[in-house]
């Protein structure tokens, strides 16, 4: 993920940790999922954790979660259960 953000120092490594953590809560909550392996297993799951760990890694200050949770709503909207 380090790579991906291209983070070079250690200095972040706990701020990644947690947002990674939220990343997958969130996306586990788009796709009404409890496991991680869920997330994992569908088409765009890495690629979603992935964006939203950007999205909020780059927007520390003045991120706009409604915004990126209707983009992952897109990307996750085919492995997404339905609920009614």
């Amino acid at each position: 993920m380090k790579n991906y953000l291209r983070v070079d120092s250690t200095e972040d490594d706990t701020l990644i940790r947690n947002l990674i953590y939220s990343a997958e809560r969130l996306c586990l909550d788009v796709l009404r999922a409890d496991s991680t392996k869920v997330l994992y297993d569908s088409k765009y799951g890495r690629a979603a954790v992935m964006y939203a760990v950007n999205y909020m890694y780059e927007h520390r200050t003045e991120a706009d979660y409604r915004a990126l949770t209707l983009s992952l709503r897109a990307m996750l909207f085919g492995s997404r259960k339905e609920a009614f």
